[in-house]
């Protein structure tokens, strides 16, 4: 088997690692008393219905896996992923909205999953699928701000380079849904709330910002992240006015740790990032790599991290370390990419190109960035596996890597270098794998 498909089999075995309906499947289960979640057991006869609601690009996956273990215990549901992330149910509906920007569709369907939930009784369980992509999927605006201004800021955080921490800061204090109000609007019912993990250390608050969990920040907060990114000016004056007046106390917060209404509700992650860096270590010493993970907590600028994955690369291409040759050497996380240029890419693809670039000339050195849902940024590519030809097969197609790096151009570079990966939507989203290769 070639390199580079060796590279790849390594990053399939990470994302079905945290395939979602097994992960359903391995905590959800129901007998003739009990709906068992986890080490807890709801009788049914303490259960009127059984409500399927979710939002993310995992949750079709996650509702056909409910559908499977409960039957015909599933009275209804609606569950809402990004276009192309659909999967075939019986009971649940499943709607398609638009990512990484919301869009009107997404806002009618997170206003239908809002009534579901307020009309949910005290003997209903809601079971909430809930995963990374969830928040744009539900842009259901506060009164007074228009989904316009919210697709306005969305661009302008984005390119800002913010973490998903801030920018989800945001958007609960734009949202009816976010920030735990989702499950305060179904109490009395019972919540329990099936997570995966798109977020560097699993902060429930964050992510898809918490639609479930007590949220811990203020409309304080949201202002500070705009400030922290020069954007409170330069964001729409709705937006600016409504977390003004939020701060101010005229706007109601969002639930606080403490909240009687989300008191009993359960938030279980039931996949995330270090599963999957962990069966790609398994699956490249089953190639017969020497692995390591080194850790998922990865952050920061993509091509600045990309200098530190190259570098890993060459010095186990050259000195056999921190693994002997072959080696390989994984790593897990969410980066940034401040946008200046006026190109395409993502944040996968840009650290592959910025790791290309360090590479060049290196004979026997490869790095692959990786995003575990299969589509990286507003593209159609899951990242790129590069080398040191990646350069200059670029180059012989026309194509000037550092240009296209200081344009954020890394879609059209890899392209050109035959260099992108493309697997498609994966049903499932626990942030980004990076490797670092050297024989």
């Amino acid at each position: 088997m070639k390199l580079r498909e060796q590279l790849l089999e390594i990053g399939r075995a990470g994302i079905a690692a945290v395939d979602p309906a097994a992960a359903v499947r391995a905590i959800v289960r129901a007998d003739a008393e009990a709906l068992h979640v986890g080490d807890a057991a709801l009788p049914w006869a303490e259960i009127d219905r059984v409500l399927v609601l979710g939002a993310g690009k995992a949750s079709a996956r996650m509702a056909v896996a409910l559908e499977e273990q409960l039957g015909d215990r599933v009275g209804a549901g609606l569950v809402i992923v990004k276009d192309g992330h659909g999967a075939p149910t019986e009971r649940v509906e499943v709607v398609e909205a638009s990512h990484p920007y919301p869009d009107a569709r997404g806002e009618r369907a997170a206003r239908r999953l809002l009534e579901l939930a307020r009309q949910a009784g005290p003997r209903d369980v809601l079971l909430c699928c809930i995963s990374g992509g969830g928040s744009c999927l539900t842009p259901a605006v506060a009164p007074g701000v228009a989904l316009e201004a919210l697709q306005e800021l969305t661009d302008q955080l984005l390119r800002s380079g913010a973490t998903i921490n801030a920018i989800n800061a945001v958007r609960k204090h734009l949202s009816v849904i976010h920030g735990g109000r989702l499950a305060a609007a179904a109490h009395p019912a019972r919540v329990v709330a099936l997570i995966l993990s798109d977020v560097v250390d699993n902060p429930l608050d964050v992510i898809a910002s918490g639609p479930t969990v007590p949220d811990p920040t203020t409309y304080a907060d949201a202002l500070r992240a705009l400030d922290d990114h020069g954007l409170r000016e330069r964001a729409p004056a709705a937006i600016r006015e409504h977390l003004q007046r939020g701060a101010a106390g005229a706007e109601a917060e969002s639930p606080k740790p403490g909240d009687a209404r989300l008191a009993d509700v359960r938030n279980l992650i039931i996949a995330d990032n270090a599963q999957a860096a962990e069966a790609a270590v398994r699956g490249a010493r089953a190639r017969g790599f020497e692995a390591l993970h080194v850790t998922s907590a990865v952050e920061g600028e993509a091509r600045e991290f990309a200098l530190a994955l190259a570098g890993t690369a060459r010095d186990i291409a050259r000195h056999g370390r921190p693994v002997g040759r072959p080696g390989c050497v994984i790593f897990g996380g969410e980066t940034t990419v401040t946008v200046r240029g006026s190109g395409r890419g993502g944040r996968n693809q840009e650290m592959a190109l910025a790791a290309a670039i360090a590479l060049q000339g290196t004979t026997n050195a490869a790095v692959m960035a990786l995003a575990t849902d299969g589509t990286d940024g507003p593209t159609a590519a899951a990242g790129g596996l590069v080398d040191g030809g990646t350069v200059a097969r670029a180059r012989a197609a026309g194509v000037d890597a550092v240009r296209a790096l200081d344009d954020n151009d890394s879609h059209a570079c890899l392209a050109a270098a035959g260099d992108l990966i493309e697997t498609g939507p994966t049903h499932t989203n626990v942030n980004d794998l990076y490797v670092a290769v050297g024989w």
